[in-house]
């Protein structure tokens, strides 16, 4: 029995290995190579890399192929990845820890999932996307930077969260989220994770 959703491997990239399929060769690559001393810089830096991680899994693509949801019927794509973690960001820091009135990007009462609903292949919508992305990144960036204390707090209905606890929780989102854009960028192109 054939899965309708699941293709022919004709439709698909070749998989391969070799650097000319990896993003950067390793000495181009602009993440970190470790080696922190301090809670602080462990939690910030690894939260870094991830984000640039995302970044290099929707280097290079137009607006099609980031729109494109390679695992149907999912309605996920590296675009929706972008606008996804632009609401993540802006409803982690604004909201819950500086606890601005700061509304949602895309996403509503009515299409709860419009940060992956409304990812179509329009170049507007892709500078959008990476826009909201860069000022929600920059924001949070700031806000941890001016707080001294990890151990600062803050709450979101009944849920109260510490800044050490949420950058730990960041960095597991843009881990799960980037192994999805790992598999989104390969059904794409070929071009394997890194």
């Amino acid at each position: 029995m054939t899965n309708s959703h699941a293709g022919t491997p004709a439709e698909f990239p070749t998989r391969s290995f070799g650097w000319s399929d990896m993003f950067l060769k390793p000495e181009d690559d602009p993440r970190s190579t470790g080696g922190f001393d301090d809670e602080r810089s462990v939690l910030v830096n690894y939260l870094r890399d991830h984000r640039l991680t995302l970044e290099l899994k929707c280097a290079d693509l137009d607006a099609e192929a980031l729109a494109r949801r390679g695992v149907p019927p999912s309605t996920m794509s590296l675009l929706g990845l972008v606008r996804h973690m632009a609401e993540v960001e802006r409803g982690w820091f604004r909201r819950t820890m500086a606890g601005e009135d700061a509304p949602r990007i895309w996403c509503t009462e009515d299409d709860p999932d419009g940060d992956f609903d409304g990812a179509v292949a329009d170049d507007k919508v892709v500078e959008e996307a990476w826009a909201a992305w860069r000022e929600e990144v920059a924001y949070a960036e700031r806000f941890v930077a001016e707080t001294a204390d990890l151990g600062v707090k803050g709450h979101r209905g009944d849920l109260t969260i510490s800044l050490r606890e949420l950058l730990v929780h960041m960095i597991e989102e843009y881990a799960r989220h980037n192994g999805h854009a790992d598999l989104l960028r390969e059904r794409i192109d070929g071009r394997v994770g890194q």
